[in-house]
């Protein structure tokens, strides 16, 4: 039985083009984003089975994912639990997140120069979603434009292991959960598409200090 799609979301792919637990683990994760479960909140192995139509198996499979992704702690006897979020959790994924980005941009940089489309076209969602108050769509759109950068640097096990940081997760959770601060426009994000037009030599750094601007602490914290 396929898995629901989030009211946000597309529709997951057909079962037969990716294993099961993969659509678990994307509803558990557009759960924990709707706040069906919040920090602390035990996920019930055989209540999201039966919801979904399938064996306790993929389910526990989806969990063990997520616990390496550090969103949900598991215990002998105890079941899974909503792993509580920190300021400093979020700084850690971001270090290693920048990292990541600072190499893929200056690999994608020769692929990209000139030809910046794809980048623009998130540039006007993301424009568009703030006019509109749409602080989600700014999120989905923002990481969307990372991530035509990161899959452009032609290499799989960089965009492999970005992919397995969840950074769209992390965002909305961290704005969600920590009241982060979202990147209100797309000035910064403009930058970084002027800078691959140009062929801009710091373009490494720039991307470097981006993303780690956004594990910066909360206002009033």
């Amino acid at each position: 039985m396929p898995v629901p799609a989030g009211p946000t979301n597309p529709a997951p792919l057909p079962l037969e083009r990716a294993p099961l637990h993969e659509h678990v683990r994307a509803f558990i994760l557009e759960g924990l984003v709707a706040g069906r479960w919040e920090p602390g909140d035990r996920i019930v192995e055989r209540r999201v089975a039966v919801e979904l139509g399938t064996s306790q198996a993929p389910v526990r499979e989806a969990l063990r994912e997520l616990e390496a992704m550090e969103l949900v702690t598991s215990s002998p006897n105890k079941g899974a639990r909503v792993q509580e979020l920190t300021v400093e959790q979020l700084r850690d994924v971001y270090v290693v997140r920048a990292a990541l980005e600072r190499r893929a941009v200056m690999l994608a940089a020769p692929r990209l120069a000139g030809n910046t489309a794809a980048l623009e076209e998130h540039l006007l969602a993301m424009r568009r979603a703030a006019v509109e108050g749409d602080v989600d769509g700014q999120a989905l759109h923002g990481v969307a434009f990372h991530r035509a950068i990161v899959h452009a640097c032609g290499n799989p096990v960089l965009i492999r292991h970005w992919d397995g940081l969840g950074v769209e997760v992390w965002t909305r959770l961290s704005l969600r959960w920590l009241r982060t601060e979202l990147h209100d426009n797309a000035e910064d994000h403009e930058e970084i598409a002027e800078g691959l037009l140009r062929g801009d030599t710091h373009l490494g750094r720039l991307m470097e200090r981006h993303v780690m601007d956004y594990a910066r602490e909360p206002k009033g914290s």
